[in-house]
């Protein structure tokens, strides 16, 4: 088929034609956000996935929904090894800047300038040529403790917001890089903002372990957060995904062809606009059947395998592959951390800080206490294929 029309768009945070299966994620986070907006209790949300289940994408999508319902909103993702004060400086001062135009707010964005002034001295935020032109007000933001000072530029927002009948949504991606200490600010921060009614959401996207993350950094954050699981889509929603997009341009797939996508996918929303998209490309005429989405299997694999897969593969040292190899070779997981241990001939205790490394990259995680899972679908799959 004409390439040029090729409906499906395989792509780090690209928004699937049919964004299928997530309308109850969505419905929620809208009430959520409807519901602060208008002076009401509501829970953020961090919303919890393996790679390639779509949360980024849910993520920009709560972006357009938060803007709508009257929000300023800012979205921001998680790098390794920067400081979330760091991040978010830049974030807020555009926030501050956008209530400054209007009247209602001027005050009490001017309060909040000041407390910003004293959040980037206490932080040494490089300040290049941006200029903040009021001086800092002493004993607010300024301690350098972000648990402390993080919750006090929020509450400076949240009330300037208020003021002018506006909200703040912040929305963080990859979440699971923030450090213990960072994460517990954030929890602290949303704890404030509840407490004192003001308009300010938080929605995040991250690896599964982030909900015992955020339990060890603050015991309460179960009850300020909810946790939507973002997991594969169930056999419908996988079929409307790929069914939809092929019949809006006039084309088709066979029912043997979609169900062995459904197979070879896992219902990953990423993967499906993989396969369906070198399906597209390979079926010579409106129907596609299953010889195309064999071939179309080997050619998305192949992709993934030098780009999804193999992005994700090179940050892992020589002892890391070793372990990972390990965990693939024993089939598909969860795997026991004792089963691993064995087939690398070594005692479990002595591989903790190889896990945990390999955790922090954000490759594996625990699912429950002793075992272990990889983050990214079917990479046990292309270990396997590519690192027997």
């Amino acid at each position: 088929m004409d390439p040029l029309r090729n409906p499906f768009s395989p792509g780090a945070g690209t928004r699937p034609p049919e964004l299928a299966g997530r309308e109850t994620v969505l419905a929620s986070a809208n009430i959520a956000l409807q519901r602060v907006i208008l002076g009401r209790s509501a829970q953020s949300q961090i919303f919890l996935g393996l790679r390639g289940t779509g949360k980024t994408v849910l993520l920009n999508e709560v972006f357009d929904l938060s803007e709508r319902a009257g929000y300023l909103t800012s979205l921001v993702e998680t790098p390794e090894n920067k400081r979330l004060a760091d991040i978010l400086y830049p974030q807020m001062r555009q926030v501050l800047r956008k209530l400054s135009v209007m009247e209602a707010a001027r005050s009490a964005v001017h309060s909040a300038m000041r407390a910003l002034r004293g959040f980037a001295s206490a932080f040494k935020i490089s300040l290049g040529d941006i200029e903040i032109g009021v001086e800092p007000e002493p004993g607010v933001a300024d301690s350098g403790d972000i648990e402390n000072d993080l919750t006090e530029m929020f509450e400076a927002i949240g009330y300037a917001a208020k003021a002018a009948g506006k909200g703040w949504a912040l929305l963080i991606d990859e979440v699971q890089y923030l450090d213990v200490q960072e994460l517990a600010a954030v929890i602290v921060a949303v704890h404030r903002m509840s407490q004192r009614n003001l308009p300010v959401m938080v929605f995040a996207g991250g690896l599964p372990q982030i909900a015992r993350l955020s339990g060890d950094a603050k015991s309460y954050s179960e009850r300020l957060f909810n946790f939507p699981p973002i997991g594969p889509l169930d056999k419908e929603a996988a079929r409307a995904a790929i069914q939809k997009p092929l019949h809006g341009e006039g084309a088709d797939i066979s029912a043997e062809a979609l169900e062995l996508i459904l197979n070879k996918t896992g219902g990953y929303p990423f993967f499906l606009q993989e396969w369906g998209h070198h399906a597209w490309d390979t079926a010579p005429g409106n129907l596609i059947n299953l010889g195309d989405v064999e071939i179309a299997g080997e050619k998305a694999l192949a992709r993934l395998d030098h780009g999804f897969f193999r992005v994700r593969f090179d940050r892992l040292t020589k002892a890391e592959v070793d372990y990972v190899r390990a965990m693939a070779a024993l089939g598909t997981g969860p795997y026991k951390v004792n089963d691993v241990a064995l087939a690398l001939k070594k005692e479990p205790n002595s591989l903790g800080p190889r896990r945990a490394s390999i955790i922090k990259k954000g490759m594996i995680y625990s699912p429950s206490y002793g075992d272990i899972d990889f983050t990214v679908p079917l990479f046990d799959d292309f270990l396997r294929r590519t690192r027997p």
